[in-house]
């Protein structure tokens, strides 16, 4: 089988949509399945091309031996207009992509952004191919409820555009059971239509590993009690809550580390610098690899967000890296991802934007370290069995051969 992925964010950038999709055409090549990638030129989430690609519209690269088509785009970060003309912007730029591509048997496309659907759609046409739309993030909803766009106009538009793509594509395809259940329920996505590919996480790259003393003591970290964050620093994430926590903690032997890039970084630091908070790190994105070391120096893994209903279908993937390594998580929202902790037992749920919870459930890990290693043990056990990249590409190549069978 030939897959060509469509994604305006793939690796070497660093985020979870990047690992995702990286881990997921590198297990369907070592299924022995053809993969072609269009995708646009390194810029995320610095917002500027990186050296190596600029000044070009076009460069032919590789991933792990897996051909990639980078395409020029205009380069933005945050909300607002800039945004919505990068994402058009690699929407056109992507057509040339496309066609300089092998004649796929599946067009897989990842939204957000939503606008790749355009280029998927006539694609799909034009080469008599199936089309499967991969939803991470439901767009216009996301826009909406965070009043990134306020203009019923706009949002409109984007309403009909999303009920276009649903139904051109052949299937459409879920990363979280709440986005799936939205889909069939308030989408009117057929049944026969749906697909479930949550996601997922290396094992190998995020496992146990023995506690990196260097890298402690390089961090200045080596005699305090470790928290990592490590991923993106966007609205969504409401990461306000964790330079809160710090600065309530601020007599403790406690230090955050937070890992990444994103539209609210540089306010965030700021406000890190305004408060005097002394125990709290911020580190420039790194590659999943140097996060996987990160996490051998964390007594507890962080994952936060915004105290909105969108996320009530929200599973982030910095959960599952955490589990992975047997980190046990701080969790500070609402949702599927909260419900996942919580039932697997992986670590502790505080509401979300509320950090005198989250200060009391850091004191209580700290205090109960038995307890705490117990729940990374569970979590290490449940990713294992459940969440391992080749246990979920194999069901969802089942879910895929059965629903084209049956159609």
């Amino acid at each position: 089988m030939r897959v060509l992925v469509l994604t305006q964010y793939f690796p070497p950038e660093a985020g979870g949509p990047q690992v995702r999709l990286g881990a997921m055409c590198r297990e369907l090549a070592d299924r022995g399945h053809e993969v072609e990638v269009v995708t646009a030129m390194p810029n995320y989430p610095e917002g500027e091309i990186r050296s190596e690609y600029k000044g070009k519209l076009y460069v032919r690269d590789t991933y792990e031996g897996i051909p990639v088509h980078r395409l020029w785009l205009y380069t933005s970060k945050g909300a607002g207009i800039k945004r919505v003309i990068n994402f058009l912007s690699f929407a056109a730029t992507s057509l040339i992509g496309l066609f300089k591509s092998q004649r796929p048997d599946y067009i897989f496309t990842s939204s957000p952004p939503l606008f790749l659907g355009i280029p998927s759609v006539l694609a799909s046409k034009v080469w008599g191919v199936p089309l499967i739309f991969n939803v991470a993030d439901l767009w216009p909803d996301s826009a909406r409820h965070l009043d990134l766009i306020t203009n019923e106009f706009l949002l409109g538009l984007g309403e009909a555009l999303e009920h276009w793509i649903y139904r051109d594509s052949d299937f459409v395809c879920a990363v979280t059971e709440g986005i799936r259940d939205t889909l069939k329920q308030e989408k009117r996505v057929n049944e026969e239509k749906l697909l479930f590919l949550p996601n997922g996480v290396d094992t190998e790259t995020f496992s146990p590993r023995s506690y990196d003393q260097s890298l402690a003591e390089d961090l200045g970290v080596e005699d305090k009690w470790t928290i990592l964050y490590a991923g993106t620093h966007g609205y969504a994430h409401g990461l306000d809550v964790a330079l809160d926590t710090a600065g309530r903690l601020g007599s403790e032997d406690i230090h955050f580390l937070l890992v990444g890039g994103g539209s609210e970084k540089d306010r965030l630091v700021r406000r890190a610098d305004e408060m005097d908070l002394s125990n709290l790190t911020f580190l420039d994105p790194v590659s999943p690899e140097t996060v996987g070391q990160l996490y051998s120096i964390a007594d507890a893994g962080l994952s936060t967000l915004r105290d909105s209903p969108l996320f009530e279908g929200t599973r982030p993937a910095k959960v599952l890296a955490a589990m992975s390594t047997g980190t046990p998580v701080l969790y500070s929202g609402h949702g599927e991802g909260a419900r996942m902790v919580r039932d697997v037992g992986a670590g502790t749920v505080t509401p979300p934007q509320d950090a005198e919870a989250l200060a009391d459930a850091i004191k209580y890990l700290r205090q109960n370290p038995k307890e705490a290693g117990e729940m990374g043990s569970r979590g290490r056990e449940f990713v294992m069995e459940h969440y391992s990249w080749k246990v979920l590409v194999g069901e969802w190549l089942e879910q895929l051969n059965r629903k084209t069978q049956e159609g």
